[in-house]
């Protein structure tokens, strides 16, 4: 069975989930990787050849339909990628069994639109926060048989359960984006509410704003940044608790630091965002806060009972080691792929659902169907997905002056074959 995997690169999650389960998978599978930009970082791409994988760059969109046509299944790695769109939309692409997994939850922007799920052969979701979205409840129950869910946040395998140690001060940890792009802002106050003298280290590159609202804490003396690390294991090895408060609307699904830690028995605790409320039980395999002052309640209570933290420790590892696992994706996609194969190839137009433009592809990322998109008081920067990369990547395209006027509206999705002949 050949899967051809059509991604912008194999970095981050996307790459770090494929060099997981690429090994658990039966040697019937044959994988190519064709990537639409060159890597920045090859750790995921060689791990994936060591593991029999072929990863190619694109030299151009011929090139990606070709590979299209000799494969069995064409999987598209999907999140609001500048190049995935443009690919999705200009490439012209063969009668195919198409694939998508989804690397962003559609819960806020950026969205799904509804009409590239309905086009899809199947539409795999990394959370199931997602199939609450409204490009599910508009789909036919048809479109809604071929929606999936495959986690892509994995924990440690065969690592030491960190064990609470009394009479011993716990230690706080945080490892993730620190940009309040993702992380909430609310986290230094539940630090600073915390009584006694905690020890909070946050492990990721900070951004300048949350550095400057660290140092404006009643306490900054309690937080450490310790910077990136290419090794998260040995980075909470010293922590008892993962403090993990994210902003409502983030762009995250699987959050792969929050199982990692979880597989580690560090005791959790979360916002009740849907992905993260996805991802931990509460009160039995981490806490689920409704707000920054429960937040703070549920760490000064770990803080004092490590009984609790045991008790917690041990149902995280447990719910990771049987439930998030390589091999468990694996067998879900083996299930995925061989029901999809059995069909017969169709012609996919998803620029019908997408757009034409550059602008269009971004609008498709931000608006519902034929929405009004709100021109935005100032211009982001160039972080992944947002306007600034869009137009850095499509530089000088006339479409984005279109974009400055009121009204803008996003793509409408095309009609179903069925409701025309209805209509």
């Amino acid at each position: 069975m050949k899967i051809l995997h059509v991604t912008p690169h194999l970095g981050g999650g996307v790459g770090k989930a494929h060099a997981a389960i690429s090994p658990a998978l039966p040697e019937v599978v044959e994988q190519t990787f064709v990537l639409l930009e060159s890597p920045r970082d090859a750790r995921f791409a060689d791990k994936l050849e060591a593991a029999g994988a072929r990863v190619i760059v694109a030299d151009g969109f011929d090139q990606v339909a070709s590979l299209a046509r000799d494969a069995d299944i064409v999987q598209f790695e999907f999140w609001n990628h500048p190049r995935l769109f443009e690919c999705l939309a200009r490439c012209e692409w063969p009668q195919m069994r198409s694939a998508f997994w989804s690397h962003i939850s559609g819960l806020s922007a950026p969205l799904i639109q509804p009409g590239l799920v309905e086009k899809a052969g199947r539409f795999a979701f990394t959370t199931e926060a997602s199939l609450a979205i409204p490009a599910v409840a508009g789909l036919s129950e048809t479109a809604k048989r071929r929606l999936a869910v495959i986690n892509s946040g994995f924990g440690f395998a065969n690592a030491s359960r960190r064990t609470p140690v009394k009479g011993r001060a716990p230690t706080i940890a945080y490892l993730g984006t620190v940009d309040f792009v993702k992380m909430h802002p609310g986290f230094f106050e539940a630090i600073d509410r915390l009584v006694g003298d905690p020890r909070v280290a946050v492990w990721g590159a900070a951004d300048d704003a949350v550095a400057i609202r660290a140092r404006a804490m009643l306490h900054p003396e309690r937080i450490v940044f310790c910077g990136e690390t290419g090794d998260p294991q040995t980075a909470l090895a010293d922590a008892d608790i993962f403090f993990y408060p994210l902003q409502r609307g983030h762009y995250g699904t699987a959050e792969n630091s929050l199982v990692e830690a979880m597989s580690l028995g560090l005791s959790a605790v979360v916002l009740d965002n849907p992905a993260e409320a996805a991802i931990v039980r509460d009160c039995e395999t981490g806490f689920v806060a409704h707000s920054i002052e429960e937040c703070a309640s549920l760490l000064q209570m770990l803080l004092l009972l490590p009984d609790l933290r045991d008790k917690i420790s041990k149902n995280a590892v447990r719910e990771v080691e049987e439930n998030r696992t390589p091999a468990q994706s694996a067998l879900e996609f083996m299930i995925l792929w061989l029901g999809l194969v059995g069909e017969e190839p169709k012609h996919c137009d998803f620029q019908r659902a997408l757009g034409a433009d550059p602008a269009a592809w971004y609008l498709a990322t931000q608006c519902p169907p034929g929405a009004a998109w709100e021109v935005p008081e100032f211009l982001e920067k160039p972080a992944k997905g947002t306007l600034a990369h869009f137009e850095s990547v499509f530089a000088g395209d006339r479409s984005f002056a279109r974009l400055r006027q009121p009204g803008v509206a996003a793509p409408r999705p095309a009609v179903p074959e069925r409701e025309k002949i209805r209509a």
